[in-house]
């Protein structure tokens, strides 16, 4: 399968990802983050495993709930912490900079080599986000910020470190593992933290079966086999989608205004994103170098 595909396919995910704040506030319960976290992540999960019917060998638990904390678990509370604290522009382009992130944690944990053009597209990108997002009235909150670089910081070592171990399993089976351990970490917070859940209603159902069903298990299977084939660097640059969805999404479902400027600003997130994946294209005569590099650091 050529390259261009993958990166399509792993497109997807992010892309879909984008509907999860029309969804979350268009048909799920108000006040209960970490608990529809947990339901997202968990029945996926259990329900990935019954297919695939792959556990992961005792070797691989620990390094599998890692992988669900920093992809899931830590990820998620982060973001409704910066979401609840922060300007949902703010929050995102904070969210952004995971591109940059995973630049430098590839380079220190599997000796990818940093490019300038990579690090000078994702900091394009995240200036694409704000223009996209940030409003002149954006207020700035330091616990807030915190979770939000956080929880950049979290998916950034998830995505390198997915891509350091690869079990000899499918996308689907890796991603089973990761969804299931990272809804077991949320349900004890949850139900420390939060109340219980009301009775949901048919349209509950529906949000949390698309979430769970569609933005989990289908978009992180994808997401998980593009790093597996991917570049880190370039798979980091396609998160910069969901805000573009995002937006769309409100402005096509909720007939929220676009301006000139957000317009600017997605059209800047989008010539970052191709000219991040040209950035950090390993070139054919640096394969065996690069494949001999990260067979080192995974033994």
């Amino acid at each position: 399968m050529s390259r261009t595909t993958d990166i399509f396919l792993t497109a997807l995910a992010p892309a879909v990802w984008g509907s999860t704040y029309l969804v979350t506030t268009e048909a799920l319960p108000d006040g209960y983050p970490i608990t529809l976290a947990a339901l997202r992540a968990l029945p996926a999960g259990l329900l990935l495993l019954a297919l695939t019917r792959c556990l992961p060998h005792r070797d691989w638990l620990g390094r599998v709930f890692l992988l669900g904390a920093f992809n899931f678990a830590v990820f998620w509370v982060l973001l409704f912490i910066a979401a609840y604290r922060l300007p949902g522009g703010v929050a995102a382009t904070l969210g952004a900079l995971q591109a940059m992130m995973v630049i430098f944690m590839a380079h220190g944990w599997l000796g990818t080599p940093i490019r300038i053009g990579a690090v000078g597209a994702a900091a394009t990108g995240v200036l694409g986000v704000a223009l996209l997002l940030v409003t002149p009235e954006a207020a700035l909150d330091p616990v807030g910020v915190a979770a939000g670089l956080g929880g950049a910081a979290s998916m950034a070592a998830g995505t390198v470190l997915s891509r350091k171990w690869q079990p000899p399993v499918s996308a689907l089976s890796f991603t089973a593992w990761q969804l299931t351990a990272g809804g077991l970490m949320l349900v004890p917070v949850a139900l420390i933290c939060e109340p219980p859940l009301p009775t949901l209603s048919v349209t509950n159902v529906v949000g949390l079966t698309w979430l769970g069903l569609v933005g989990a298990a289908a978009t992180y299977a994808l997401w998980f086999r593009g790093v597996a084939r991917i570049e880190p660097g370039a798979v980091a640059m396609l998160g910069m989608m969901s805000p573009v969805t995002a937006v769309a999404l409100g402005w096509i479902w909720l007939d929220q205004s676009l301006s000139l400027v957000q317009l600017v600003g997605a059209l800047i997130i989008i010539g970052s994103v191709l000219a991040g994946q040209r950035a950090n294209r390993v070139l054919p005569e640096r394969l065996p170098a690069v494949k001999s590099k990260l067979s080192n650091v995974s033994a």
